[in-house]
């Protein structure tokens, strides 16, 4: 087989971050309704979090200087000049030998730079023992320590998660500006592919597995993706059937037809469709497995084509899709994998020049955790389901030996 620009992993990792813009639509969004979306503007605070300075601990707020040296054996003692409410502003200000009865969550009075804990005093009458010192700033929460006014809390392009969420109602925030959702278009193609709830194949027929693996993959990550069905091996019905769904989507991922068969026709559709400004930028990613796996353009969209075996579809989905539908979401290429630390079980041989992404099976023995690969053609859809993740081997080495601490992708 012969494919034209041929790329690395890391050239297309780059491709996708230099290449690929994130969709222009914006909108704006209750933060109630704006989880897991990315936002397309910073976010900047308006107010002081928090709003004034507060105790940690039920206790009193004393300067710290008068407590240096008090211990069990020998407390310090202070005037208890009063108390401040929960819910109500600090109307009184400390002075030297005085402590100020404060709960958790209520204001600081003037004066005053840390709180002794209520276990380590002891009140009677306006006489308070205090049985330990308190540094400054001890137990307290002062005005802006979380975030500052006029801070830039979030950057454009973050995604949001429930503690954003939180850190956006703490200030107010009742809406926020993100990047419309990516729809994604999904075409399986093949003359021997049918749909995938099809109960009696007839002989040569294969099953969609694809058309429900990666459609789910997109859902599973937030994404919508409308399934388009399955093109025959005719150049004419294909190019309709992708055209159609290329006007509704703003990326399209085509699976099949991407080698350089007789009948693999995913190149010429994708050079056909557009009006006239359609490219091929990556035909072949120098991996295993994967290897005919097609990015290019057309009306300023992307359309990767990805190779028919299940399982190697599945894996180009998690390694280079997937981040592509970040960036077009606005989301930075390179966000935190989920990860596993593990030793390799036995030596795994791999070829200098090609990246290949091994599926591995995580397993525990005597209190250490081993990655086993599950070895098989990458037709074979029961690799995956025997699998957790991917272990990585970089197209710089000749494999992995048993006992090397290795990185695990989990799936």
């Amino acid at each position: 087989m012969k494919f034209y620009r041929v790329k690395t992993a890391e050239e297309t990792w780059s491709y996708i971050s230099e290449q690929i813009k994130p969709i222009s639509r914006t909108t704006n969004l209750p933060i109630d309704e704006a989880l897991h979306r990315t936002l397309s503007n910073d976010i900047v605070a308006k107010e002081a979090v928090p709003s004034f300075s507060r105790s940690t601990v039920d206790g009193y707020a004393v300067r710290a200087k008068d407590t240096y040296g008090a211990s069990e054996m020998m407390p310090g003692f202070l005037s208890v000049t009063g108390e401040v409410k929960m819910g109500e502003e600090a109307t009184i200000s400390l002075s030297a030998g005085e402590a100020i009865y404060v709960p958790t969550g209520a204001m600081i009075p003037e004066g005053s730079d840390a709180v002794v804990m209520i276990e380590y005093c002891e009140q009677t009458g306006d006489m308070l023992q205090v049985m330990r010192s308190a540094a400054p700033r001890e137990n307290i929460i002062f005005r802006g320590e979380d975030v500052e006014d006029g801070e830039v809390l979030l950057q454009k392009g973050h995604k949001l998660r429930t503690q954003e969420l939180g850190a956006l109602a703490s200030l107010g925030v009742r809406e926020v500006p993100v990047y419309e959702t990516p729809k994604i278009g999904y075409l399986s193609s093949g003359d021997e592919i049918v749909p995938y709830d099809q109960v009696t194949l007839n002989a040569g027929e294969i099953r969609d597995v694809n058309g429900l693996t990666i459609p789910q993959l997109a859902k599973q990550a937030g994404f919508d993706c409308i399934y388009g069905g399955v093109a025959p091996d005719d150049f004419s019905h294909y190019y309709e059937k992708a055209k159609q769904l290329l006007d509704h989507v703003d990326i399209l991922l085509l699976s099949g037809g991407s080698s350089v068969g007789e009948k693999d026709f995913t190149t010429r559709v994708i050079e056909s469709l557009g009006d006239g400004e359609a490219s091929i930028d990556i035909h072949g990613i120098s991996v295993k497995p994967g290897k005919p796996t097609i990015f290019g353009r057309a009306d300023e969209k992307t359309i990767v084509g990805l190779p028919g075996h299940p399982a190697s579809a599945m894996v180009i989905y998690q390694m280079f899709v997937q981040p592509l539908l970040r960036r077009l979401s606005g989301q930075r290429v390179e966000p935190i994998r989920p990860s596993k630390v593990a030793k390799v079980s036995e030596n795994i041989p791999s070829t200098p020049g090609r990246t290949d992404y091994i599926r591995v099976q995580l397993v525990e023995d005597e209190g250490e955790l081993f990655a086993k690969p599950i070895l098989g053609k990458s037709g074979l859809m029961k690799t995956l389901v025997k699998s957790d993740g991917l272990l990585e081997i970089d197209s710089k080495k000749e494999g992995v030996l048993k006992g090397d601490q290795v990185q695990v992708t989990l799936f």
